[in-house]
């Protein structure tokens, strides 16, 4: 039985933050809405970033439609914005990571009120950015990162085998053994399954993937899949019934559409985790999948360059390194 993680050692979970709705967005303050717009419509942020910073801003305005009687943004002052950074950390129970980022997508958009529309509206004739020189948010004791190691990962395997989870088996052998991201990970199209895997090669390339990065196109470069993945990737395909571009997909009516990011979310939550008897996040294969390699011996500069696809081996020694070095630790003071 897998040793369960001690409930003090980690952070309470979050509240997640309600959505703003578009009938709630068209309440807040239109000079607002229309800053927002024209400032996220300028930005060579990444879709998913864009994304990211069009919810954040839109939490920001809804707390202050909400609590602040709808103030003009140009009359919000520090004081102001703390009131809005202690909701967040007090009533929300958000992490200082999250905090920061809602701080960032803010003041990006002070920044950009401050340097570009000053010149043009006369309320923004003195504004400065309200976020500037406060005081660092602290970081707090976030979820302690434990690595799924390779026996863990072959004990969910069978249970899910047992459960006839072929889903989820695909899921999880790829998530392990290729190291994608989840936003990655549903990219992968059918067609891979057909492509040549000589005997003597130990993986194929996939298509390219959009990985992570800004802009509209990112970074763009295809992953190394082994026969494990390939396999139960396979056995998906063969068992789901239905036809679909994309190999991670789900049933709507008669068709299988590309499957959403929150559904890995929902597997490791309520899924993997149970199995395991600790939190599990798909967050956590990137760093298994590394580390494990690690593990058995590859260099580090050949998993950094080709498994976690990243250009400087800091990141990933930083990240996505989880070994414990036991061994080397005994070894210190004989």
């Amino acid at each position: 039985m897998t040793k369960k993680i001690e409930k003090n050692m980690l952070r309470e979970r979050a509240k997640p933050l309600p959505e703003v709705t578009d009938e709630m967005w068209s309440k807040v303050n239109s000079d607002f809405t229309s800053l927002v717009e024209e400032f996220v419509s300028v930005q060579s942020h990444s879709p998913q970033t864009k994304k990211q910073y069009i919810s954040g801003l839109r939490q920001f305005g809804w707390y202050v439609h909400d609590s602040m009687n709808d103030k003009p943004f140009y009359k919000i002052t520090k004081r102001d914005f703390l009131r809005y950074i202690s909701y967040l950390r007090d009533n929300r129970r958000l992490s200082s990571s999250a905090l920061n980022f809602k701080k960032a997508c803010v003041s990006s958009l002070c920044n950009y009120i401050e340097n570009v529309v000053a010149d043009d509206d006369d309320n923004y004739k003195m504004f400065r950015n309200f976020t500037r020189g406060l005081p660092a948010i602290p970081k707090n004791k976030v979820y302690q990162k434990v690595k799924v190691t390779y026996d863990e990962y072959q004990e969910m395997m069978k249970i899910l085998e047992d459960d006839e989870n072929y889903l989820g088996m695909a899921w999880l052998a790829t998530a392990f053994n290729v190291g994608a991201r989840r936003s990655e990970i549903i990219q992968f199209r059918t067609e891979i399954l057909s492509y040549d895997f000589p005997d003597d090669a130990t993986f194929i390339y996939s298509h390219n993937v959009r990985l992570k990065g800004s802009g509209e196109d990112g970074k763009v470069e295809p992953y190394m899949i082994n026969r494990e993945a390939i396999k139960y990737m396979k056995l998906w395909v063969d068992k789901r019934g239905y036809d679909s571009e994309y190999i991670f997909s789900t049933k709507y009516g008669t068709e299988g559409n590309q499957m959403s990011k929150s559904w890995a979310d929902y597997f490791c939550t309520s899924v993997l985790s149970d199995m395991l008897g600790r939190r599990i996040n798909p967050h956590l294969f990137k760093a298994s999948c590394v580390t494990y390699l690690l593990e058995t011996g590859i260099p580090l500069e050949q998993v950094s360059k080709f498994i976690a696809h990243h250009e400087n081996v800091a990141t990933t020694i930083s990240h996505y390194d989880l070994r414990d070095f036991a061994e080397e630790k005994n070894n210190i003071f004989k």
